[in-house]
């Protein structure tokens, strides 16, 4: 009798060791084996990376920035120079293909440069926003400021665009894509209106964190 307890008391030991060690590998092993994030970063020039080398391009600088921080993912680049809202809403389904994980929507600089409706352009985003929830995918909004010279009128109709949609849509909003860059002239291009480089990685910098929260989000649905 004394044998076979100590029999089975070696065995119960190795067993609950083992136990142990298959619940500490599972923990840590867990985050490694998780798929890559993919994001579709939906935009105009400002993410098309006007006149600058694709790896400079917002896009590009964003995944270089996360996966420094250990993220394993990948961004698209779907900035089209040039598009208004309305522009982005009428290509959305083939630039965000199945399978994507989140999108950062930042659309709407043009409309405000050609001084068009907010009306218009808040309906297009809007649209947008439809088809990515039809098609349950999360969304950033970068948003944008319309330029003070178009007048109080206008400027706070149009400021309004993004909060609005993001509280409407329950979307992660970081309120002005070119924070901390606009009116750089060191972090502008010459027109004044396109980041350098230089520029992009600022933005970059300051909208890492909401990223960052975006992706949690995106790995731990609510």
């Amino acid at each position: 009798m004394p044998r076979q307890s100590q029999s089975l008391g070696f065995f119960s030991l190795y067993r609950a060791g083992v136990a142990a060690f298959l619940a500490s590998f599972l923990l840590f092993a867990g985050p490694a084996s998780a798929k890559t994030l993919r994001l579709v970063a939906l935009g105009d020039s400002l993410t098309a990376g006007y006149q600058l080398p694709p790896q400079d391009a917002f896009p590009a600088a964003l995944e270089k920035a996360l996966k420094a921080k250990g993220w394993d993912i990948k961004v698209a680049n779907a900035g089209v120079s040039g598009d208004t809202a309305a522009q982005g809403a009428a290509r959305v389904d083939w630039s965000v293909p199945d399978g994507t994980d989140g999108v950062i929507l930042e659309l709407g600089a043009n409309d405000a440069l050609r001084g068009l409706p907010p009306e218009a352009a808040k309906a297009s985003l809007e649209k947008i926003l439809e088809r990515l929830k039809a098609r349950k995918i999360p969304v950033l909004i970068a948003g944008m400021y319309a330029p003070r010279s178009l007048g109080a009128d206008y400027y706070e109709k149009f400021d309004a665009i993004y909060p609005d949609l993001a509280k409407k849509y329950g979307a992660e909003l970081y309120p002005f894509f070119l924070d901390g860059v606009a009116g750089q002239v060191k972090l502008n291009l010459e027109d004044g209106l396109h980041p350098t480089g230089e520029g992009i990685r600022a933005i970059v910098e300051r909208i890492l964190p909401s990223v960052e929260s975006f992706l949690r989000r995106i790995q731990t649905p609510s």
